[in-house]
Formats: C-alpha cells, sequence, structure tokens
C-alpha cells in the first residue's frame, strides 16, 4: 500500500523555523549542499515514522502534518514559549487521544496528538 515517505513545511525564515522545531520537538534541521535553498528534516530513529524536509515559502500551503507527543499539556507549553501559537486547544477524539491545533512561527498550521485510547 503506498505510504507518506517524506514531508514538507514552507518558511517564509527557513532558519527560524529550523529553530522553533529544533527546540519543541528535538529536530534536527541541516541545510541541504544541493543546488537549492533545502533543509532537511530528521525527526528521530527510535520510533516509526517519516522525515521531511523545509523550503522557503512560495505560496500557500494546505497540509497540515501531525505530532505525535507524550503530553498536548507539555508541547502547547513549549510551542508558545518558542513562539508559536495554540490555534484549536486540548481536545479528545473518543478512544484515541487528545489533539491541539497549532500554528509555527512562520503560520504553518500543525497538530500534536497524545495517544490515549480512554480519551472521551
Amino acid at each position: 500500500m503506498p505510504r507518506v515517505v517524506h514531508f514538507e513545511f514552507a518558511a517564509d525564515n527557513p532558519d527560524r523555523a529550523a529553530q522553533f522545531y529544533t527546540r519543541v520537538f528535538g529536530w534536527t534541521i541541516k541545510k541541504w549542499d544541493g543546488p537549492m535553498d533545502y533543509w532537511l528534516v530528521s525527526t528521530g530513529e527510535e520510533q516509526p515514522g517519516i522525515n521531511g524536509g523545509l523550503t522557503r515559502r512560495q505560496g500557500p500551503q494546505n497540509v497540515v502534518n501531525t505530532v505525535d507527543v507524550p503530553s498536548v499539556d507539555e508541547f502547547t507549553a513549549k510551542i508558545t514559549k518558542n513562539g508559536g501559537k495554540v490555534v484549536q486547544g486540548k481536545m479528545a477524539i473518543p478512544g484515541v487521544g487528545y489533539l491541539a491545533m497549532c500554528q509555527d512561527t512562520e503560520g504553518n498550521i500543525f497538530g500534536i496528538m497524545q495517544s490515549d485510547e480512554k480519551a472521551e
């Protein structure tokens, strides 16, 4: 079955975006040594997931990615501390967990999800 194997988000200020995601999620972001401005994003190796990229914004972006976190409350605090915003607060998704929708320093919307089968 086809699966998502790479993600990409755009930024007006890629360095600022890289600092935000590094500080909030601990991701490693390094500038690619290629023919265009591009940054490679490594989200970790310990659990299944995808890695991605960061590019300069060239138009509207509508894809929303959701990041697995151990605590929505802890990570919404980290997000706001590092210049992001919570645009839709923590909500329960019954039988799945808790979700909050956030915005990074570049205006990109993303979700954070805390798994909890007992969520109601």
